[in-house]
């Protein structure tokens, strides 16, 4: 079994947090794909589904964001599961917004959600850091990380969810580059080499030149005209 750690604030009032897309990323992953219902369970929200072969647990704790650790090690025990086990998709302050990146251990950065997982788990789980900017000085993060996603981030933010989604499968089985890859068909589809630019259908169409038949002697005699 695998478990996927959303990390995020509990409530309505910050539902569409920044902070809070690790919530929105487990969300639209029991929703695409047929996910059991949401139930309470180890201080969080969870429920369960099968995601390419391997069961998964996705859980939100409901702790608020400086106490996930807490919920995180109650489901680990009771299921007999080790950090390796564990993938945490979490906020990013050090990523541009749309961004998505994958790691495996490492320090918490100053994220209280990863600080409290590392206290009750240690560091040895894997990470998806979804990137959301950062608002360009240190003091102005608590605001910035609380407040809601604009309107004008709703398009890379779906486009991210999305290829998150895509991807579930892949990072159940542990294959980060196949998961990367579907989250970047989405967030930076490729353009396609082999279409023509379509034509204005305001100008008019511009017919092929007709080729020049005439003989060598024909083209040099037309020049002394």
């Amino acid at each position: 079994m695998k478990l996927f750690v959303g990390l995020g604030n509990p409530g309505p009032k910050y539902e569409r947090n920044r902070h809070n897309i690790g919530f929105m990323a487990l969300d639209r992953i029991a929703r695409d794909h047929g996910f059991s219902p949401w139930k309470a369970k180890f201080q969080a929200m969870i429920c369960e589904g099968n995601l390419g072969g391997e069961k998964v647990l996705l859980l939100k704790p409901q702790t608020f964001m400086n106490l996930s650790g807490q919920s995180v090690g109650e489901a680990m025990r009771f299921y007999k599961l080790t950090p390796d086990d564990v993938v945490v998709l979490h906020d990013e302050l050090d990523l541009a917004p749309g961004k998505a990146r994958i790691k495996q251990g490492g320090g918490h950065a100053g994220h209280n959600g990863l600080r409290s997982i590392h206290s009750h788990i240690g560091a040895d789980y894997a990470r998806v850091r979804l990137g959301i900017g950062h608002p360009g000085h240190k003091d102005a993060v608590a605001g910035y990380v609380l407040r809601d996603f604009p309107k004008a981030d709703e398009d890379w933010l779906d486009d991210l969810m999305r290829g998150i989604s895509d991807g579930a499968a892949e990072l159940a089985r542990g294959d980060g580059g196949k998961f990367m890859n579907a989250v970047a068909l989405r967030v930076a589809p490729p353009r396609s080499s082999g279409t023509k630019p379509k034509a204005d259908a305001n100008k008019p169409a511009q017919e092929e030149p007709a080729p020049d038949t005439r003989s060598a002697m024909e083209k040099l005699m037309d020049k002394f005209k």
